[in-house]
């Protein structure tokens, strides 16, 4: 008998194989997770799994407790994780989540910095620099670690909309995006990669580069996603 999840295993598994595709980890680092909101479960990649040896039937199924619905194997380590943002986000559109070490937005990362928005491309896609969260106290690092990384975002997220900034770098780890679908999630994921190899050029070039001025980046981000968008064609 078919599995009732079998339509969200396969559009996680796509996921998941663009993270290799588009560069963002090497051998089993990072992982994709997709929302069925209505029934509330999530498919997510499961633990330590090579995304070359990665098959649709090898995707969790958890609710949003974390309860394994369907899958023989171990879900992502991350899986909590993922979950703390649905479960905050509930009602907001949100039904993909990715976390990635891609190599850029993880340097970035890792220096507890903030990407700046430095030029039009950065701001074709959100009018702000791509927040950093604080580092995790030691405090937190003793509890669960990964209900904490979560927690880390949504402090972060505390005065800001997910969907206007859909991408976040937690301090000292890597990166999570996410979006309407796990497809849009991923793109977030390789757009923030390009965004932070981009910053990363640029601050190399000229330490002192000043950042975008609000002019251009409301004229950039308002021409694509405000409500007189003019960019790309009607649906």
């Amino acid at each position: 008998m078919p599995s009732p999840y079998h339509e969200l295993k396969e559009r996680a598994w796509a996921a998941n194989q663009e993270i290799p595709k588009r560069g963002l980890a090497i051998y089993t680092f990072g992982n994709v997770s997709a929302l069925d909101a209505a029934r509330g479960v999530v498919a997510i990649k499961p633990s330590g799994v090579a995304y070359e040896k990665l098959t649709v039937d090898d995707l969790v199924v958890v609710d949003l407790s974390g309860k394994i619905v369907e899958g023989k194997l171990r879900p992502s380590s991350d899986t909590a994780t993922h979950l703390v943002l649905y479960r905050a986000w509930k009602g907001q559109g949100i039904a993909g989540v990715v976390h990635t070490h891609s190599s850029y937005a993880t340097g970035w990362a890792q220096a507890r910095l903030p990407i700046p928005i430095y030029g039009t491309t950065h701001a074709d896609h959100l009018a702000e620099d791509v927040p950093c969260t604080s580092l995790m106290s030691d405090e937190a690092v003793e509890r669960d670690y990964e209900i904490e990384t979560g927690n880390q975002i949504l402090e972060c997220f505390a005065k800001r909309d997910p969907l206007a900034t859909p991408m976040v770098l937690v301090a000292g780890h890597g990166a999570f995006t996410w979006g309407e679908t796990p497809e849009k999630a991923i793109y977030n994921a390789a757009v923030l990669e390009e965004l932070a190899r981009m910053a990363f050029v640029t601050r190399t070039l000229d330490p002192a580069a000043a950042r975008l001025p609000d002019r251009l980046i409301r004229k950039h981000f308002e021409r694509k996603h405000g409500k007189n968008a003019y960019y790309g064609q009607d649906k």
